[in-house]
C-alpha cells in the first residue's frame, strides 16, 4: 500500500517571507524612541499656485520661533532651514541634584522655482508657528498674433 504525501503549498514559504519583510519595514522605527522626535518630525508644508499670480508655501513649524528659521533663494530655488537648541540647567548645593536637559530640533526644505518666478520680490511671514512664503511670479511676454496669408504672390 502506498503510503499518501500532503502536497503544500510551494510559495507558502515566500508568503511568509514576504509578509515579515512588510512587517520589518512599517515597524522600522517604532522600536526606536530614542531616535523618534524632533529631529526625524518633518513640519508639514503645502506648496499652491494663487491666480497663477504666485507661489506660495506654508509651512507648519510650532516649535520654532521666527528667530529660528530662515528663507533664501539661491539658483532658482526656494530653500526654507529652521533650527532649534534649547539647553536648561538646574544645580542644587546642598544635595548634589542635577537635572540638565538638552534638545535640538531641525528641518531643511529645498523647492524648485519655475523660471519665471521673480525671485527678487519674495516676501515671508511667520505668525503662530505658520511661515508663509510668497514667490510672485514674473509678468510673462503675451504671444505675438503672426497674421496668415493667402499664399499666393
Amino acid at each position: 500500500m502506498a503510503n499518501l504525501v500532503r502536497w503544500d503549498d510551494p510559495f507558502a514559504g515566500l508568503t511568509s517571507l514576504h509578509s515579515q519583510l512588510d512587517d520589518m519595514f512599517n515597524n522600522l522605527f517604532t522600536g526606536l524612541p530614542a531616535v523618534r522626535g524632533p529631529q526625524l518630525s518633518m513640519p508639514a508644508m503645502d506648496v499652491y499656485s494663487e491666480d497663477d499670480k504666485q507661489l506660495v508655501a506654508e509651512v507648519q513649524a510650532p516649535v520654532f520661533d521666527k528667530d529660528d528659521v530662515e528663507v533664501n533663494v539661491h539658483n532658482g530655488m526656494l530653500e526654507i532651514k529652521g533650527e532649534q537648541h534649547e539647553k536648561t540647567e538646574e544645580k542644587k548645593d546642598k544635595k548634589r541634584s542635577y537635572v540638565m536637559r538638552e534638545s535640538n530640533a531641525s528641518f531643511y526644505r529645498r523647492i524648485a522655482l519655475p523660471e519665471y518666478a521673480d525671485a527678487d520680490k519674495v516676501d515671508a511671514t511667520f505668525d503662530n508657528g505658520v511661515l508663509k512664503v510668497i514667490v510672485p511670479f514674473k509678468e510673462l511676454p503675451k504671444p505675438k498674433k503672426i497674421a496668415i496669408g493667402s499664399g499666393k504672390k
